[in-house]
């Protein structure tokens, strides 16, 4: 995929480009190692169709999926597997996951696509009291293990309030799925093929600021990267920085200006929320005494306060700085005002200068 004006963002031994521009669908060339190079949705595309290729009980469906969908992750699965594995479904998300929760019931993989995340809440019923809850009233005798859930989430630079939410908190509250968010293409493909395959019922964000922009080196064949368990993607010793999804490309960049000032920043990617992995962040806490939170959703009931909490509780005598989080403002998600509600590199950086220097 040809690509100008380009930018390296370097994540440790993890190294993905963001570009200014839309990529090519074209295929790229494979290289001697069977790498590919892909963007985000075409790395999603991809494990789709890995899935579906490889277990003919796989399902794909959402609004407009047969033709691509609006972000082009189905793109071409419908002509190569036929309309009726990949079809698209009324606009009705609270139908599209009962719909999956059936066909996943019945012993089939069920991968639903919500549109846009913002658009998730009519089908909260269905994910929250019926899909987590399916295995648990039925005493383990029936399950909709095999249904996933994708939905893109965040910010894009002009979505305004009804297209740049980032739900995920909602769900991390409720036992019985798994909620997970990859932070670049070789990730999301390796995520989703676990997810689909994992006998629980998930719910798998997708950046969607990340579709095209974030291009790298893809393995070309079939593998699966594990959930609940978060990865450490720079080393440090001052102060440790969890994050996930398309945050992480900013906290990076935070961390690289807070080493030109003499400060060195651990950070993770999560990857999974929910369960989420205690015992990484804990030994990176432990080690470096202060902590940073960071994601898109509102301030108040995010992510961010359960992993504060959680720290603060496993971590107390250790902690040389109350733990800081920079997120989204509690405020319905703006238009034009969109640059002063993101976490951004600036507010992260301060609060690094800030939490360092307690």
């Amino acid at each position: 995929m040809a690509a100008t004006g380009t930018m390296r963002r370097s994540f440790g031994s993890l190294a993905f480009s963001i570009s200014k521009r839309a990529f090519s669908t074209s295929p790229s060339p494979v290289d001697a190692n069977g790498l590919k190079s892909m963007n985000l949705f075409s790395a999603i595309n991809h494990a789709l169709q890995i899935a579906l290729e490889s277990d003919p009980r796989a399902y794909v469906f959402g609004e407009d999926v047969s033709f691509g969908g609006v972000f082009r992750c189905t793109t071409g699965l419908a002509d190569r597997f036929g309309k009726g594995r990949v079809f698209n479904t009324p606009l009705c998300e609270q139908g599209i996951v009962g719909f999956g929760i059936g066909l996943a019931a019945m012993g089939n993989r069920a991968i639903a696509e919500i549109q846009f995340a913002d658009y998730i809440y009519p089908a909260f019923d269905q994910i929250v009291n019926e899909a987590a809850k399916f295995r648990y009233r039925s005493g383990n005798q029936f399950n909709c293990g095999g249904l996933t859930i994708r939905a893109p989430y965040g910010a894009v630079g002009h979505g305004g309030h009804y297209h740049s939410q980032s739900p995920e908190s909602f769900f991390c509250h409720v036992p019985g799925i798994k909620v997970v968010i990859p932070r670049s293409p070789k990730q999301a493909k390796g995520l989703l093929l676990s997810c689909i395959r994992d006998p629980n019922p998930i719910v798998f964000f997708e950046p969607k600021w990340l579709y095209r922009l974030a291009v790298e080196e893809v393995p070309e064949h079939d593998y699966m990267l594990p959930l609940s368990e978060a990865e450490v993607i720079r080393q440090g010793t001052d102060i440790t920085l969890v994050g996930w999804g398309a945050q992480l490309a900013v906290m990076e960049q935070a961390c690289s200006d807070a080493e030109k000032e003499g400060i060195s920043c651990e950070l993770i990617d999560l990857r999974t929320l929910l369960p989420w992995d205690k015992e990484t962040v804990e030994a990176s806490v432990r080690k470096t005494g202060r902590l940073l939170v960071s994601h898109e959703a509102p301030v108040t009931g995010g992510f961010g306060a359960e992993i504060s909490a959680s720290m603060v509780e496993r971590c107390f005598l250790r902690l040389e700085a109350p733990v800081a989080r920079v997120c989204g403002l509690d405020t319905p998600f703006p238009l034009v005002f969109e640059p002063f509600y993101m976490p951004t590199k600036n507010k992260i950086l301060d609060a690094i200068k800030s939490t360092v220097n307690y």
